[in-house]
């Protein structure tokens, strides 16, 4: 039976310490502008000659804008070493980061001074 990448447990996975630690090149943390989950990459260059095999394979699979997490299933590897991978591509302004938009903030809120005004004003019709 073969195994497929990415399946723990199975033949095929590819998570040996050593491979991970070369292709980090000995990195274990993100830059600081680490990734989420569910940040969408995409590919802003085509790849280039004697680039490493996993960053011409990022450049590849985010040709359209795909998350971190598909990145890292797509790979085989684990979410934390495609972050180092993203943020050496980052640097070289080889893919852009689009980060989800969250829940707006309280700045953007409306101002309860005026919700109670209009409030009142419906209370009166």
């Amino acid at each position: 039976m073969t195994g497929r990448p990415g399946v723990p447990g199975l033949p095929g996975r590819d998570d040996d310490p050593d491979r991970l630690y070369t292709v980090t090149r000995g990195r274990s943390r993100p830059p600081e502008h680490a990734f989420d989950l569910v940040t969408l990459i995409v590919s802003e260059q085509e790849p280039v000659a004697g680039m490493q095999s996993e960053h011409v394979r990022i450049l590849e699979l985010c040709r359209t804008p795909t998350a971190v997490v598909e990145i890292a299933a797509e790979l085989a590897l684990p979410v934390s070493i495609v972050k180092i991978l993203l943020g050496d591509l980052l640097e070289t302004h080889r893919i852009t980061a689009r980060h989800p938009r969250f829940a707006p903030t309280k700045a953007r809120l409306p101002d309860l001074d005026t919700l109670k005004q209009v409030l009142h004003g419906l209370q009166r019709l």
